[in-house]
């Protein structure tokens, strides 16, 4: 219908080839388009052939059925779905594929070369392994392409020993799919295990993380389907359920005592949330403390809170968008959201504080120190606020440095913190492009052995840091510097 190559999927009724959800639809419009009208109840099986409801993809092929919004995971008693596997396998070893793939391969070689970078006076080329799109999930490869560039919590997954989830009748086979082994046999961590695995390998072809999405489906039931999801949210689900799955055993080994013989992460720097430490509370992990005072009495609350993540609000003053023509215009700062988020605040009449002297709700003022910073800090710009019935976008530019992000003025007790335990250089940012949360885009810059990558599904292109400052940032990623040894000090 649109000419496009890209996505392509065959309807298993009529042999047609449509392009899919996230290219233009085309693939959903011809099932919309076969449906047979409920006139009575009672179809016949012939009737309930014609529907054309199942596809594959040509490219993974999976199997999906539009009826059940799911992928199949079983097949006809004449092993039908495999012969079109197969059959399609064969034509894209053909001639006719092979000379495409060919010129293909040519058009990328020349694109190549515009990724080339001089390293010590050799040409080195990409690395860097981009994440198809399977439909919408811009929001998952760019927070995904921003972990794998996180070394030190990178490489703890990427160290763990493979679990095999499949057996028996099911053991060494191509697998198209994960949800078929039953709830009990998904794993989360091994799917990220295997996703991070496959970064960073030197591939030029894009990994499909299908199988990782389809866990994702089982254990997050907010991120079934293709619509586009936020990007943050989906990042605190997945640390939320990586910590929770990791306190569990692993190939009959405690993932505690693995995480303890991790000399990297001492036990003086674990925060804990819901349970015992895990590589995500140790790496992301830092505790709030939060001051409430009451302004009739004066009566002083305080209260600990772990956090994985620290979500700032754009101050009010640099909400509206910025034209070309409000240039001259203050720049809001990383710094300026820091201190609204860390400044005094006087509760509104709906945030009324129960004072347990006055014995009753009254007006206070509540403050936020940092009792303990994370070795990873995450900071998340709020970009999307409801107003009475939309949930519109900040689209203000907010200033970030690239090195030396210095936390101390923020901290509890910054006497008792070194000259350069605060400072934090950028690692990761993930941008929105676009106006709404349920639309637009996610793409990721992040820093790999001192070079920038932008991040864009399957594509990969190298960048510079001016291009990264330049970026509307939604979620920021910073490393805490490392201490310099004793001898460099003197």
């Amino acid at each position: 219908v649109c000419r496009s190559n890209k996505s392509p999927w065959v309807c298993l009724t009529c042999s047609s080839v449509h392009c899919g959800r996230y290219v233009n639809g085309h693939a959903k419009k011809h099932y919309e388009d076969a449906q047979i009208p409920m006139t009575n109840h009672k179809k016949t099986e012939k009737q309930e052939k014609v529907q054309h409801t199942v596809c594959m993809d040509c490219s993974s092929y999976s199997t999906y059925c539009y009826r059940c919004d799911d992928f199949v995971v079983n097949d006809t008693k004449l092993g039908l779905v495999q012969k079109v596997r197969e059959h399609l396998q064969n034509l894209e070893n053909s001639a006719f594929t092979s000379d495409r793939h060919r010129k293909r391969k040519l058009l990328e070689n020349s694109s190549l070369n515009s990724k080339l970078l001089k390293v010590n006076g050799s040409t080195t080329a990409l690395c860097a392994t981009g994440l198809r799109n399977l439909g919408n999930t811009c929001f998952m490869n760019a927070i995904l392409q921003s972990l794998s560039n996180i070394q030190q919590f990178c490489c703890y997954f990427k160290e763990l020993p493979a679990v095999e989830l499949r057996n028996g009748k099911t053991a060494g086979r191509r697998t198209y799919h994960t949800r078929s082994q039953g709830d009990n046999n998904v794993s989360l961590v091994e799917e990220f295990r295997k996703t991070l695995c496959a970064l960073w390998q030197g591939n030029q072809t894009a990994f499909s993380p299908e199988s990782l999405f389809y866990v994702v489906w089982k254990i997050m039931p907010n991120f079934r389907g293709y619509q586009q999801q936020d990007a943050h949210e989906f990042m605190r689900y997945l640390l939320d359920h990586l910590h929770l799955e990791l306190q569990g055993g692993f190939n009959g080994v405690s993932r505690s005592v693995i995480l303890q013989e991790n000399s990297n992460l001492s036990a003086s720097n674990k925060c804990c949330i819901n349970g015992a430490s895990t590589v995500v509370t140790a790496i992301f992990g830092g505790i709030l403390q939060n001051e409430v005072n009451c302004l009739i009495c004066g009566t002083e609350s305080r209260k600990f809170d772990p956090f994985l993540d620290l979500s700032l609000d754009i101050p009010s003053q640099f909400r509206n968008k910025r034209t070309k023509n409000q240039e001259s215009g203050p720049i809001c700062t990383l710094r300026d959201c820091l201190r609204s988020f860390t400044d005094l605040e006087e509760l509104d009449e709906t945030e009324l504080y129960m004072c347990h002297k006055c014995k009753k709700k009254q007006k206070s003022t509540k403050k936020f120190w940092i009792q303990k910073l994370p070795k990873v800090l995450c900071l998340h710009l709020k970009r999307f606020h409801w107003t009475a019935y939309l949930r519109n976008k900040v689209d203000t530019y907010v200033e970030f440095p690239l090195r030396g992000l210095d936390m101390k003025c923020y901290l509890l007790e910054p006497e008792n913190s070194g000259p350069e335990s605060c400072l934090y250089d950028l690692v990761a940012v993930v941008v929105h492009h676009g106006s709404g949360v349920g639309s637009g885009h996610y793409t990721a810059y992040a820093a790999h052995e001192g070079r920038w990558f932008h991040f864009n599904d399957s594509t990969v292109t190298l960048t510079d840091e001016e291009t990264v400052g330049k970026a509307k940032a939604y979620i920021l990623f910073y490393v805490e510097r490392p201490a310099k040894p004793a001898a460099e000090k003197l």
